[in-house]
């Protein structure tokens, strides 16, 4: 079956825009855990509760002053959001200084990756909890292995294509803005652009995906192109500081 044979419809929005939450508590807790070697980061709470750091709060308003600095004044037809917090924060944020009127309307298929038993643990943790599964995990793969309990990338993917399909039903010719998480981003690209396996992983390990980035797509001729990724735009033009976890960081730290 030819690469592509799957999406046939050309019924898909008129833009698609995708927005990564601002930095969390979590993320700092990752840089953190990382860097003392610990097995576990410092949080109390779960990880669906994760709330923005300041520096995330101050990234989510800086979206919503350069949207409305530069992109079109019409509101988009929808905006949707992960139910987790620091999803769910930076959409209202952003919004809000916007000026758009709009319900934000959450959908679990946006919400980060499951990482089960390995939930708030790091690299260290997990070799010194699950030393077999961390021997498994390399011989699997990113893509395909899931933590016990939890989700592969292969999961996530295929929420995103349950969602693209109730967007294609219903919002042909539409703006659609999607806040959510890393993992669920990739999964985009790897459903929109055909991407093979081996693709998807080289993006992630050679390019960043900061805090409150922008990654958009229009509508071409037989689906949607990629028009940016990872675009800090908005948080450069402002005096948010601009974050990121690096490949070989969100591997150590299980961070999304």
């Amino acid at each position: 079956m030819p690469r592509g044979k799957l999406i046939v419809s050309d019924r898909w929005p008129a833009q698609l825009v995708l927005v990564r939450h601002g930095q969390s508590v979590g993320n700092i807790a990752a840089t953190e855990a990382g860097a003392s070697g610990a097995e576990r980061l410092d949080l109390d709470f779960r990880d669906a509760d994760t709330p923005l750091s300041d520096t995330g709060q101050e990234q989510a308003r800086a979206v919503g002053a350069w949207l409305k600095a530069n992109e079109q004044s019409d509101c988009p037809d929808l905006i949707v959001s992960s139910p987790y917090r620091r999803a769910a924060e930076t959409a209202r944020t952003a919004v809000d200084h916007w000026g758009c009127g709009h319900e934000l309307v959450l959908d679990e298929r946006l919400r980060e990756r499951d990482l089960g038993a390995f939930d708030g643990l790091t690299s260290a943790g997990i070799k010194a909890q699950f030393a077999s599964e961390a021997d498994r995990r390399s011989r699997v793969g990113k893509f395909y292995y899931k933590p016990p309990s939890g989700e592969s990338w292969c999961d996530v993917t295929l929420r995103v294509r349950s969602l693209l399909g109730d967007l294609r039903a219903g919002y042909e010719g539409k703006r659609v803005w999607l806040f959510t998480h890393q993992a669920v981003i990739m999964g985009f690209r790897y459903v929109l652009e055909d991407l093979t396996e081996q693709e998807l992983l080289e993006i992630d390990h050679t390019m960043d995906l900061p805090n409150c980035s922008v990654t958009s797509y229009r509508r071409a001729e037989g689906g949607l192109e990629l028009v940016r990724f990872a675009d800090t735009s908005a948080v450069e033009d402002s005096k948010a500081p601009t974050t990121a976890e690096p490949s070989r960081s969100r591997e150590a730290n299980h961070v999304g």
